[in-house]
């Protein structure tokens, strides 16, 4: 009997269980349109842009959560789904204990999202949470649609932004990495045979039984490609060392802008340095880093970064996986963080960017938060949030509005990080001397009675290579 013939409210838990772990060979072979399918989506994307799905998302209030946060969760997830290429036809919330482990809704509302789902002939069901591949077979099983969850709708759409040849890598993996646990297949029917027949017809020694299925098969290919790819992805990641040591030895400050995705980090970097970056209003619309070249007013030269957008709940494997891209955050020697200063639910945009900086290693990088869309906030809000953030500043990347005071800021901050010393270079060691023009910013310069005397400014890399010359 199948999940449609039977009163999911009348099954105990164990038994809905046990339905639901039934073999895969009895399991129905057919499906709705939605892409992500019985056995898998493509490795291109999870979600079906051949035509507009249509979805439900399904979002769920766990143990003494905040049924506001839910919502704005819910909201979030629409708006992801939206830059998918499908439409949110209708939403379903829960509040429970805990998730349930076979469906993660209870057995109720997982009828109530089955008759939902025919109602709306939606093509795919969409979870704020990240199911397991269990509860996203059982799912599928009970509604003969599509379940996804969160991560993979964020994985879809990185894979239809990324372009660089690493992007495009990087989010490979991270497919690779969330479909592995995921594969499914049909038992013997899709097995190949070990062996050959023997000229009498009859099995040949040692390939009695079945064979290899193709679920081993596949996984099999996966486990090669993942290989593959992290290889691919060291040898990237060795070439941006090269980078990165050439970038050291020029001793341009570093300066990444982070933020949480759309808070107008690439309009930024573009009105800044003429970078010429993509710029669209939605979410993820870059996620290569570009690093340009720029000019404080102080007149010091510091290498800007734009970095990957951040979003609350980024999925672990996507984190993994840009890891590469993202050292540039910690390896900087200042953040700049931008936030949407006219957007919903700030500071926990603000301490969602800051868990992602502290998981790749950035939770100590000196931070600058910089609110943008000044042009659009309501002036007291922003008041109050630079009041409340004491060193922030307030801008407009679309007018440049403020920027010239965020110029200013962020060489102020650079400058913190620095000590004012003098030196005495012997007028015989010019090469001393173009060393520290070199390595740091010279503020004044006279000759003096045993050498020149010079008074600069250095970070703790160039003093330490320079303390021989300290004046007394």
């Amino acid at each position: 009997m199948s999940p449609d013939d039977l009163d999911l409210e009348a099954l105990s838990d164990d038994e809905l269980i046990d339905l639901l772990d039934e073999e895969e060979g009895g399991a129905s072979d057919e499906t709705h349109r939605g892409a992500f399918g019985e056995f898998g989506g493509a490795s291109g994307g999870l979600i079906e842009r051949t035509f507009r799905e249509r979805i439900i998302i399904v979002g769920v209030t766990l143990g003494g959560g905040d049924p506001e946060r839910t919502e704005a969760d819910l909201e979030e997830l629409a708006l992801l789904v939206d830059t998918a290429g499908a439409d949110v036809v209708g939403r379903i919330v829960q509040r429970r204990s805990a998730p349930d482990p076979a469906t993660y809704l209870g057995k109720g509302k997982a009828a109530e999202l089955k008759e939902l789902s025919e109602a709306l002939d939606v093509d795919t069901v969409v979870f704020d949470d990240e199911l397991s591949p269990a509860q996203q077979r059982n799912l599928e099983k009970l509604l003969g649609r599509t379940a996804l969850d969160r991560t993979a709708v964020i994985l879809d759409i990185f894979a239809q932004n990324a372009s660089s040849v690493e992007g495009r890598a990087q989010v490979e993996l991270a497919q690779l990495r969330y479909l592995q646990p995921r594969l499914r297949g049909k038992g013997q029917g899709l097995s190949q045979q070990a062996g050959g027949m023997s000229a009498g017809g009859g099995a040949r020694v040692g390939s009695r039984g079945p064979g290899e299925t193709q679920l081993e098969t596949d996984r099999r290919r996966i486990a090669r490609r993942i290989h593959k790819l992290e290889a691919d992805l060291r040898s990237m990641d060795h070439a941006r060392d090269v980078q990165h040591k050439r970038r050291g030895r020029s001793r341009a400050a570093q300066v990444a802008i982070v933020g949480y995705t759309n808070a107008g980090k690439s309009t930024l970097l573009n009105r800044l340095s003429g970078a010429g970056v993509l710029v669209e209003d939605r979410l993820f619309a870059t996620l290569d880093a570009t690093t340009r070249r720029l000019q404080l007013p102080g007149g010091e030269a510091v290498l800007v970064s734009d970095t990957v957008g951040f979003v609350r709940k980024l999925p672990h494997q996507l984190v993994e996986s840009f890891k590469s891209t993202l050292r540039v955050a910690a390896e900087a020697d200042l953040l700049v963080h931008v936030v949407d200063g006219a957007g919903p639910d700030i500071e926990a945009h603000i301490d969602a960017v800051r868990e992602v900086l502290a998981e790749i290693g950035a939770g100590e990088v000196p931070e600058l938060l910089a609110f943008n869309k000044a042009d659009r906030a309501e002036p007291h809000e922003l008041v109050r949030l630079v009041r409340d953030h004491p060193g922030a500043v307030a801008f407009s990347a679309l007018t440049g509005q403020g920027v010239e005071l965020l110029l200013a800021t962020i060489g102020d901050r650079l400058r913190l990080q620095t000590q004012v010393v003098d030196l005495l270079i012997p007028f015989d060691r010019g090469d001393v001397l173009a060393e520290v023009h070199r390595e740091g910013e010279v503020l004044s310069e006279r000759a003096g009675e045993g050498g020149m005397e010079l008074t600069a400014r250095l970070d703790d890399a160039a003093l330490n290579k320079l303390k021989a010359w300290l004046a007394a």
